[in-house]
């Protein structure tokens, strides 16, 4: 199922939504929200073309950001398209439902946006304020390095291959067996007995 982006200019749509009068007909989004619930999509596109806008603009006005609103209105969609069986009439009407997911998802995305700027903001700070001593530094990494080195130099020359070639190539498991021209079940197991053994050499507790 595809959904169509929201317009830039939804927000100033939002405020008269799609309808005789500008009022939205709860009667007709009930009807499509329990045909969504069957699994028609030709519901969900018309559930979704009459109420995009609005929630749109209600995320937009939380976010103040229209790439994020788009973003956000699509996961908003989503989860009603995934959750539209759960929805009671008797708990309030249908738009009310939409609005409050949307506002819940808009709020959400703020927190986690907050969130993972604050953390760079706290490691930022940490890299100033902590004084780099580079001779020490240098020093555990080449330690490092030589225990890696070590503990591959313990894995057979087929789990070493799988290893290196998913941690220091960047191959996934599925690029591998390609590679390989082995089964990826073989890459998997090659993969999981190596790191344990290389776990093991390196001292790292279970």
């Amino acid at each position: 199922m595809n959904l169509f982006v929201v317009p830039d200019d939804a927000a100033s749509q939002s405020s008269g939504p799609p309808g005789s009068g500008g009022r939205m007909d709860e009667d007709r989004l009930h009807e499509l929200v329990r045909r969504c619930g069957l699994g028609h999509e030709d519901a969900f596109a018309e559930l979704y073309d009459l109420t995009s806008p609005r929630l749109y603009g209600i995320v937009l006005r939380v976010l103040r950001s229209a790439d994020l609103a788009a973003e956000v209105t699509q996961e908003v969609f989503v989860e009603i398209w995934r959750t539209c069986t759960r929805y009671r009439e008797d708990r309030g009407g249908v738009l009310a439902w939409m609005v409050t997911i949307a506002h819940r998802r808009a709020v959400d995305r703020v927190r986690s946006v907050q969130s993972r700027t604050d953390r760079e903001q706290r490691y930022g700070r940490r890299e100033v304020e902590r004084p780099h001593d580079e001779v020490a530094e240098s020093a555990e990494r080449k330690w490092d390095a030589d225990r890696v080195h070590a503990g591959l130099a313990q894995l057979t020359e087929l789990q070493r291959e799988t290893v290196t070639l998913a941690y220091f190539g960047g191959y996934t498991q599925s690029q591998i067996a390609g590679l390989l021209q082995i089964p990826l079940g073989t890459v998997k197991t090659r993969m999981r007995d190596g790191l344990i053994k290389l776990r093991d050499a390196l001292g790292v507790q279970r």
